[in-house]
């Protein structure tokens, strides 16, 4: 049988599981960076922009779904660097705004939040 629901816990650990890849992966990033000009900080921005918002996820001992909401949009807004870490802090800002209205999450409702997102 399947996993057919996200928890906040659930989705708590897989932020942070996200946030420690792109973490990991900032040098590569940087050398996508190419237009209009090849500043190669695009991936450095995105991941202090994640770290930030994962500080704040990972101090919640018992996330629910508004809380973890607000530290993701939060965390990511306040820690936001460059322009692709403000991109990046508005996706996330649009993708809580939707989850934050419910208890689990199920593919739908995960489909309307990336819609938001955008």
């Amino acid at each position: 049988m399947g996993l057919n629901v996200i928890d906040a816990k659930m989705l708590s650990r897989m932020f942070l599981a996200g946030a420690k890849n792109l973490e990991h992966k900032k040098e590569w990033i940087n050398e996508l960076n190419v237009f209009p000009v090849p500043d190669g900080d695009t991936g450095t921005n995105m991941s202090m922009t994640i770290m930030s918002a994962a500080k704040e996820v990972a101090a919640i001992a018992e996330p629910d779904m508004a809380s973890l909401a607000k530290a993701i949009s939060s965390g990511s807004l306040r820690g936001a660097r460059g322009n692709s870490g403000v991109i990046l802090s508005q996706l996330f800002r649009g993708f809580t705004k939707v989850i934050r209205e419910y208890d689990e999450i199920n593919a739908a409702i995960l489909a309307s939040a990336c819609d938001k997102a955008v």
